[in-house]
């Protein structure tokens, strides 16, 4: 009786919970024909979320790891233009960013290129670039990338913050260059401690990617939009909507806390 009891207290009801939301979902999905079409069609925006949202993450980590490194910079100003570019960017939300990237930053980053490119355009070696050239979706990209770079670089100077002093002082008396102690000390410590945050934080981007439907970026939220109003079946679509990204979500979530499982025991048994 005792191992039964015990059993229901270690079980994950939440889990549970979520396989049969996952099941009535897709039971929805593949006996219904009407919610058959409807996933077929946003199918095609799919490939675009996960596009945009790995293209994006990319981007946004190797720009939030230069960042946190400027934060420890011996250079007052570059530590304080660090400070200054994710208060600022973390203050702003997603979606004004995003709009802002889009109609104001995109036509000024094109007077730029064309400007600093001038020599090569004027002897016709370069073409001169137009606005219409940066497409809604690279903007977009490029917006989450901005926004999320901020949150990330936090991620990493905390992470670079818990690897021990002691161990970075003897890295030093052995002669190892900066680049050395950062690359074989600091970083593979730090990682076991970024990793969990940063994967917190695709799961993030993932749902904010719906935001770049508001540029008419052909992605899962555009397309449902766009189908659901067609065809006035809007809880049919939004509920494959939802499906979608708890699938997305969800999925990334479990393989982020297998992995974290797999580093703890790892750990214990060093």
């Amino acid at each position: 009786m005792q191992s039964v009891k015990h059993t229901l207290d270690k079980t994950p009801w939440w889990l549970v919970a979520t396989i049969a939301l996952f099941l009535l979902l897709g039971w929805h999905i593949i006996a219904d024909e009407s919610y058959q079409k409807i996933a077929n069609t946003l199918s095609q925006g799919l490939l675009t979320t996960v596009g945009v949202t790995f293209a994006a993450f990319s981007i946004a980590s190797i720009a939030g790891l230069f960042i946190a490194l400027a934060g420890f910079s011996r250079h007052r100003i570059v530590r304080e233009m660090s400070r200054f570019y994710i208060e600022i960017i973390r203050g702003v939300p997603v979606l004004v960013l995003l709009f802002y990237i889009a109609f104001v930053g995109a036509p000024e980053i094109i007077k730029l290129y064309n400007w600093s490119l001038q020599y090569p355009i004027e002897q016709g070696w370069l073409e001169k670039a137009r606005t219409r050239d940066f497409t809604l979706l690279w903007r977009a990209i490029f917006a989450l990338s901005i926004s999320y770079s901020a949150f990330i670089a936090e991620v990493f100077r905390a992470g670079i913050q818990e690897v021990s002093k002691g161990q970075i002082e003897a890295a030093q008396a052995l002669g190892l260059s900066g680049w050395q102690r950062f690359r074989l000390i600091i970083l593979p410590q730090a990682m076991r401690k970024i990793l969990p945050p940063l994967g917190n934080d695709f799961v993030a981007m993932i749902k904010d990617s719906a935001l770049v439907s508001v540029l008419g970026v052909q992605d899962i939220t555009q397309l449902g939009k766009v189908y659901s109003a067609s065809t006035f079946q809007f809880f049919e679509t939004y509920n494959v909507v939802a499906f979608m990204y708890l699938v997305l979500t969800l999925g990334l979530s479990l393989l982020i806390r297998g992995f974290e499982y797999y580093l703890r025991r790892h750990d214990r048994q060093k």
